[in-house]
């Protein structure tokens, strides 16, 4: 008697043990269900996915009473994290003295960090000796910046007025002011490139504008450090094409811009494979999604103009200051199609750079193919990525998204930030 009871007890505590832990297996998989559910408002990266043109309720809000045209505080950050809650501000605009203890960046090697150019960057640094904007910017109260693109979309737009009206205007590379200014102005604050990049007619640089450095490769400093201290540019030192052997500066107006941004804009805007932080086919940014990353670091409102290609108009120009059609492009990706599937990859220690360029195309190293005509005379980027389309198509009014697949994880909302923020078209 007294053993069966026993018997039973021990069975009937199995049997409470047995329903504890798959009561306990059940609830575990209803959270889990239950947060995957909850996160599905954000995409991989951590963008909001349903995106509108009205502003967040708590915005809304804050900036009702800000007439047009009126400059809001914090507006493109405040914008920008309510979108990408990862998103933090702090990130100077240029290198300084300090460089060095900046954790985001010096444990990562070109273009995404500094390691391994602490003495190149101090060199330059040493003579530059100044790491900000003008004391009258610094000290506006809110900051208006827009990013001058190059697209053939400013063509025919007059824009130029109301591109002068933001407080910093940022180039890039030699896109051309001379002669349109009616499309895209007069006025540069930055004119951001990098060796390859650089205007090399010395009478198209503009009187007043800073020359920024976006360092991809160790040899981008290396010349830096040449031009600030106006020595000898070696033409074989690494370079994919011709480069500027001076630039009509003064030290004082050069400066290097934060690494942080392209290693941001590579990685958590855009998504691009990181491949251990090294520079590599598939994950080096354009240069216009760099601008745009730094723009909203450091300025209350971005606006953005000249990006973006119209497939759909095959005489469109590509870029605003040349006859080149936009057809040009399709001859030219058909070409590398077929080229560019089974090509090795660049090993390391190759010389070869990996800038990004305004054309964005993806030919392999030592690719050779028959060039449409009205390219034959153009050096292209051998590392420039064909994903970087989508970026630029992203950030143009003028060009359909094309829905998010190809625009990658984080561009529709980025794009969005843009157009509310400033509501400049192109």
């Amino acid at each position: 008697m007294k053993m069966g009871l026993l018997v039973f007890m021990r069975n009937l505590l199995l049997a409470l043990c047995l329903f504890l832990v798959l009561g306990f297996l059940y609830y575990s998989a209803w959270k889990l269900h239950l947060l995957r559910w909850e996160d599905t408002k954000y995409d991989k990266l951590g963008f909001l996915l349903k995106l509108d043109s009205k502003l967040p309720p708590e915005l809304a809000s804050k900036y009702a009473n800000f007439s047009e045209g009126v400059c809001k505080p914090g507006y493109a950050s405040a914008l920008m994290t309510s979108i990408f809650p990862k998103f933090s501000k702090p990130a100077p605009m240029f290198l300084d003295d300090s460089f060095k203890r900046w954790a985001r960046i010096r444990d990562f090697v070109p273009p995404f960090g500094i390691k391994g150019q602490d003495n190149l960057i101090k060199a330059i640094l040493s003579a530059t000796k100044e790491y900000r904007l003008t004391p009258a910017l610094d000290s506006l109260s809110c900051r208006r910046c827009i990013i001058v693109g190059n697209g053939g979309v400013l063509a025919n737009k007059s824009l130029g007025l109301k591109i002068d009206d933001y407080d910093v205007v940022v180039r890039l590379n030699s896109a051309p002011v001379k002669g349109f200014e009616k499309d895209v102005g007069g006025k540069t604050t930055l004119r951001i490139t990098y060796p390859e990049g650089a205007i090399q007619k010395l009478e198209q640089y503009e009187k007043d504008s800073f020359f920024v450095l976006a360092g991809f490769k160790w040899q981008d400093f290396k010349w830096l450090k040449y031009i600030v201290y106006k020595e000898k540019v070696s033409a074989s030192d690494g370079f994919w094409k011709s480069v500027a052997t001076r630039v009509p500066r003064e030290p004082h107006e050069i400066r290097i811009l934060n690494p942080y941004f392209i290693q941001e804009a590579a990685f958590s805007f855009i998504g691009l494979p990181f491949n251990n932080g090294l520079m590599g086919r598939g994950n080096i940014p354009t240069l216009g999604s760099v601008a745009i990353t730094m723009a909203l670091h450091n300025c209350d409102e971005v606006a953005v103009a000249g990006f973006g290609y119209d497939m759909n108009s095959p005489n469109a120009p590509l870029h605003y200051y040349e006859s080149i059609k936009m057809s040009a492009i399709k001859e030219v990706s058909a070409a590398l199609t077929s080229l560019a599937k089974d090509m090795p990859m660049p090993t390391e220690g190759d010389s070869s750079p990996g800038n990004p360029t305004d054309l964005s195309m993806d030919i392999p190293l030592g690719t050779h193919f028959e060039t449409p005509a009205c390219l034959r005379d153009r050096p292209l980027n051998p590392h420039a990525q064909t994903a970087e389309w989508a970026w630029m198509d992203g950030l143009s009014d003028s060009v359909p998204l094309g829905g998010r697949k190809r625009l990658g994880p984080g561009l529709s909302s980025v794009r969005t930030l843009l157009w509310t923020s400033s509501g400049t078209q192109q």
